[in-house]
């Protein structure tokens, strides 16, 4: 399969399709994570369907003295990875493209589910993401749409606003890639240090003791459930 590079909303509509069409959405710098993402996409559009792997660093959704200008872009690395994986199109538009009129007057906005979490430090940025998402969704027009459960409140606030203003597609959480110390795959992973990447650990380990203590409790209480009642 031979993965095409499509720069304009035009070029995608001109595409004949014939079956699902099935959209990852990245802002580049793809890993295996992202390669999950697209094999689920496949098998989700099926063959005669169509995947497509859109390339976008969004602006709106970087705070003042965030890392836009730094952010890794690695287009030509990104469509082997895509191809390899099983896309059909990789949709990398210009800021121009997706914005033509320059930063959008009217956009989405997260609400008080944008506020809490993440959204406390970073004022602003799911206003940002859930804005690109929805003209991403507007410009590829797929059946389904995937994103990382690693992202737990991206997905949550997608998932709403996709409910809340009847966009009709369906969207599909896929579980988290993690490299073999635990840690989740991450394009801004090669931004830490070594003592960083050891600190950004706890996180993992805390949520995977927090998962077996649960799971031995459960155990335990099944275990008990089954034992006959005593005086």
């Amino acid at each position: 399969m031979t993965t095409t590079l499509l720069r304009t909303a035009d070029e995608l509509h001109a595409r004949t399709r014939t079956g699902r069409r099935a959209v990852v959405m990245t802002m580049g710098a793809l890993h295996e994570g992202h390669a999950t993402l697209v094999r689920t996409a496949r098998e989700i559009a099926g063959p005669d369907g169509e995947v497509v792997v859109t390339v976008f660093v969004n602006p709106l959704q970087f705070g003042k003295g965030e890392d836009l200008d730094r952010y890794p872009r690695t287009l030509d690395a990104d469509l082997k990875i895509a191809e390899q994986a099983g896309a059909d199109v990789v949709f990398a538009p210009s800021v121009d493209e997706v914005y033509p009129g320059g930063e959008p007057q009217v956009r989405i906005s997260a609400g008080p589910m944008g506020e809490r979490l993440e959204g406390a430090v970073r004022p602003g940025h799911f206003d940002g993401m859930l804005t690109v998402v929805a003209k991403l969704l507007h410009l590829t027009r797929p059946d389904a749409a995937l994103f990382g459960q690693k992202d737990a409140q991206q997905l949550a606030l997608i998932r709403r606003m996709v409910r809340d203003l009847n966009f009709g597609m369906e969207i599909v959480g896929v579980p988290t890639v993690r490299e073999a110390d635990g840690l989740a795959l991450s394009s801004r992973n090669r931004y830490l240090s070594a003592r960083e990447r050891r600190t950004a650990l706890a996180l993992s380990q805390a949520l995977f003791a927090g998962r077996d203590r649960h799971a031995a409790q459960e155990a335990l209480r099944a275990r008990a459930r089954e034992v006959p009642a005593t005086h």
